[in-house]
């Protein structure tokens, strides 16, 4: 048997790990008999090396049961969550497990915090007054079974090795390795007790991944080895170059998540939304084909049943279900000021990483895990990509704490607007569907 130092020289050197290795370095890591440096180490041959498919697939289920993976035996039906691997203004996850939840689908979600220039679920969330996304996995087992979705954040129990891995990946440039990036989103993904993930991997100018060659290669990967960990996966590539839908800030995009729950949200987002919607239901086997399934989510908007699921689930977490009907119960800034445009055209470009990360200094995200957030403040688009606009419109509205923080970032939201001569030519938003290969 190899020690855990010939282990990692193995990856240095670029050798294949067994399923045992691997096991046996990450319940090394867990009990403290392998260093934080040690780990780092490894991490960075990994980096340098990367894994096979079956390395990872180890590696995400050493990862999963280094804690509890959670007993949804007692819940009905084929449980479906969605992730996302993060934009700007993407609030989709608050809309869809309710929407689902509506069509028949139980939705097990664990989300996370925002951090850089995108925002975070748990952020938004908890805009809402009251709502608790801290419960323990029992609580978390019933919500799913009695109201059909609960949307909570990783606990101690799940999936520990990954959030100590993630830690130390962020401190040592190892955050790029697509096995590593596999690894952490699945680990806690099946460790909700789920039999399917819809994936929503964003690329463009506001995504993680840039370029569409590398964010096919991450879906990709997510797919065959979600696949092979036993898991129904399906990746859609979504296309994050402008904020998704009008609003960036917490309270403001939990309020335009609830909009689309009564049909009134801007079309991308309704777009994206309803398209993953529309995977999670086929996943969930509530239908056969696109067609059906975005049936039933339109039925389940209109008919007010998604909202009454959003009520009741708030209810259950502890936070007011009041905001759903009555989104003015959510928390606003002192100051709203507009920002107009200087010239006459149309909206050419609008750089989501610009306005992501002028939303973070107004106070609505966070440069450290440790930062708390204003949930309040923010920025709303009053024009979109491929609008005309006359000198003077409103570009955006900036909620604020102060005129002084408005003043600060003017020039540097109004930079991120691009206004020329020409209409631009938009395109998809879902860029490309990957599914496992039969056979």
């Amino acid at each position: 048997m190899s020690s855990l130092v010939e282990l990692i020289a193995s990856k240095r050197d670029g050798r294949e790990l067994s399923r045992a290795d691997i096991y046996r370095f990450i319940e090394a890591f867990t009990s403290g008999e392998l260093a934080d440096y040690q780990m780092s180490a490894f991490l960075m041959a990994t980096f340098l090396r990367g894994m096979s498919d079956a390395e990872t697939v180890a590696l995400t289920e050493a990862m999963l049961h280094s804690g509890t993976v959670v007993d949804l035996s007692s819940v009905e039906g084929v449980k479906v969550d969605k992730h996302s691997t993060g934009g700007v203004g993407d609030k989709c996850s608050i809309s869809l497990v309710p929407i689902v939840a509506a069509c028949g689908v139980p939705v097990p979600m664990v989300s996370g915090r925002g951090l850089g220039h995108t925002g975070g679920t748990l952020d938004k969330l908890e805009a809402i007054p009251g709502f608790r996304v801290d419960l323990d996995m029992g609580r978390f087992a019933a919500i799913v079974r009695d109201v059909g979705g609960c949307m909570i954040g990783q606990t101690a129990e799940i999936a520990p090795a990954d959030k100590r891995i993630y830690a130390l990946r962020d401190v040592t440039a190892t955050v790029e390795s697509i096995p590593l990036i596999v690894a952490s989103i699945l680990s806690k993904k099946l460790a909700e007790g789920i039999d399917a993930l819809v994936l929503d991997v964003k690329v463009g100018r506001g995504a993680f991944m840039k370029k569409l060659d590398d964010a096919r290669a991450l879906a990709s990967a997510l797919v065959r080895v979600g696949t092979q960990a036993g898991k129904k996966v399906v990746a859609l590539l979504t296309r994050m170059d402008a904020p998704l839908g009008r609003t960036i800030g917490n309270a403001l995009e939990t309020r335009e998540a609830i909009d689309l729950l009564f049909g009134r949200a801007p079309v991308d987002y309704t777009e994206c939304t309803k398209a993953l919607a529309v995977e999670m239901l086929k996943l969930g086997g509530r239908a056969r084909t696109g067609a059906d399934a975005m049936k039933l989510v339109d039925d389940a908007i209109v008919s007010g049943r998604a909202a009454e699921v959003m009520e009741r689930m708030i209810a259950a977490q502890g936070g007011d279900p009041g905001v759903v009907r009555d989104t003015s119960r959510l928390p606003r800034a002192p100051l709203v000021v507009e920002l107009r445009a200087p010239r006459a055209g149309w909206v050419e470009r609008i750089d989501a990483f610009e306005v992501g990360i002028c939303a973070g200094l107004l106070g609505a995200g966070r440069t450290r895990a440790d930062q708390a957030v204003d949930p309040a403040v923010g920025i709303v688009l009053g024009a979109l990509v491929g609008e005309r606009v006359s000198r003077g419109d409103v570009l955006a509205h900036v909620h604020a704490r102060s005129q002084d923080d408005v003043d600060k970032l003017r020039e540097r939201i109004l930079a991120a607007f691009q206004v020329g001569d020409s209409e631009p030519e938009t395109g998809p938003l879902v860029l490309e569907r990957i599914e496992a290969r039969a056979g």
